[in-house]
């Protein structure tokens, strides 16, 4: 094996991502080395923290190491043979490596057919990549967008200026965004006038609640049947949802994916995936253990997120077991609260969250992005939240804390 390196080693990938990242990780995948890909801003205690326990054979920290390494496993084109190691959001704690081990040659086609059946990849693909190419689904949709013959852009970190240009003058096809990133945009496109978007056939959004008003405006602005929402996690993908089937079902997340099955226990969403779509924590075999069960669909995981599936297989979100507030001995879920709270028309974005309470156990907080004042938002929510939902304490802020891929920090609020 070139440069030393074994099937089934790993390799951290600490570099900006660009257009010889995907190269090198497709060029790794195709050999059976398996990328960790990370955000480079990491710092050392961080890298530490998250590296140690994936023993990679192989830190990439600087471009000449990545040149070297891209000569060593260069892109044949050939198919994947293993997904790469991405790693937990660590909202909710350290970091998990997500392990799929080495694929057989059927899998790894089923995989890649899979992506290719249901966003319809072809190879005159222009994918606009607006999220770094080291979170997962930014990186899915270039490999897919690749891997069909099309072609990717990447312009640089998200600006809506220079993603304004590159709408502009590639001509893209698809791209994939968090909330966010359209709000950013729309905001821009107000100011200057919105780009010619009718060459986009496909526009995926996912990783953070959509309030409804931007939803609609996403789906009044690109061309009719584009734009798509879908659920997943670092671990794997559940849903994929039309915002046609959106309109009709206002809030539902859609239906499970080809080749899936989903099911709601105590709240609780699981997932049954083909053999290809399984994964493991690596190096940690009872969280791995905790997030599967067998179902007579076969092998179903969770990543305990908490939901309600309607009688024509609709699923809605309804929050994540992690991030559940118990105050005065009652559940109160971040997310429902924050979904009411964001109908607020001085509301542009919000984090619910506990705080520790002498009294209650937990103190519902809320950390917000808008001009409403706390009074307009106390009466608000008394309008519209039973008295355990309502947030206790109120913080306005210029912007709250995320992840590149739209999650909310929330460990981050309390301080």
């Amino acid at each position: 094996m070139n440069s030393g390196l074994r099937e089934g080693d790993r390799v951290a990938l600490l570099v900006p991502p660009s257009l010889d990242y995907l190269d090198l990780v497709f060029g790794l995948l195709a050999e059976g080395v398996v990328p960790i890909p990370l955000d480079p801003r990491l710092t050392t205690y961080e890298r530490d923290r998250i590296l140690t326990g994936l023993a990679p054979a192989r830190r990439v920290t600087t471009a000449e190491q990545a040149a070297e390494l891209r000569a060593a496993f260069p892109h044949t084109r050939g198919l994947p043979r293993a997904r790469p190691m991405h790693c937990t959001s660590g909202t909710t704690g350290t970091p998990k490596g997500v392990w799929s081990g080495l694929l057989s040659p059927a899998d790894a086609a089923a995989l890649v057919a899979e992506e290719q059946s249901l966003w319809g990849f072809v190879d005159t693909d222009v994918n606009l990549v607006l999220s770094p190419l080291y979170h997962s689904a930014p990186l899915r949709f270039a490999m897919g967008t690749a891997l069909a013959g099309g072609r990717v852009v990447v312009p640089g970190p998200f600006d809506p200026v220079l993603v304004t240009e590159a709408i502009v003058a590639e001509r893209p096809t698809s791209m994939f965004c968090v909330p966010t990133q359209l709000q950013r945009l729309f905001a821009h496109w107000d100011e200057v006038g919105t780009p010619d978007l009718t060459s986009f056939r496909l526009v995926a959004h996912a990783g953070a609640p959509c309030p409804e008003a931007l939803k609609r405006r996403l789906i009044e602005t690109f061309p009719a049947g584009s734009t798509w929402e879908f659920y997943g996690s670092t671990e794997g993908q559940f849903t994929a949802c039309r915002s046609e089937e959106w309109l009709d079902k206002p809030g539902t997340v859609g239906r499970a994916r080809p080749g899936r099955t989903l099911d709601v226990e105590e709240g609780m969403i699981w997932c049954s995936v083909p053999p290809y779509a399984r994964f493991s924590y690596f190096g940690d075999p009872d969280k791995t253990a905790a997030a599967w069960r067998e179902t007579p669909a076969g092998p179903a995981f969770t990543v305990g997120d908490l939901g309600r599936i309607d009688d024509d297989g609709y699923l809605f979100l309804e929050g994540r077991r992690e991030d559940l507030v118990i105050s005065g001995g009652v559940n109160v879920y971040p997310l429902e609260v924050e979904q009411a709270l964001l109908e607020h028309p001085g509301l542009d974005d919000v984090a619910v969250y506990g705080v520790p309470d002498e009294q209650w156990g937990q103190r519902v907080c809320a950390a917000y992005v808008g001009g409403a004042t706390i009074a307009d938002l106390d009466a608000f929510a008394r309008e519209r939240l039973a008295p355990p939902k309502r947030p206790k304490t109120w913080h306005q802020l210029d912007d709250l804390p995320r992840t590149l891929t739209g999650k909310v920090l929330r460990a981050e609020l309390p301080r």
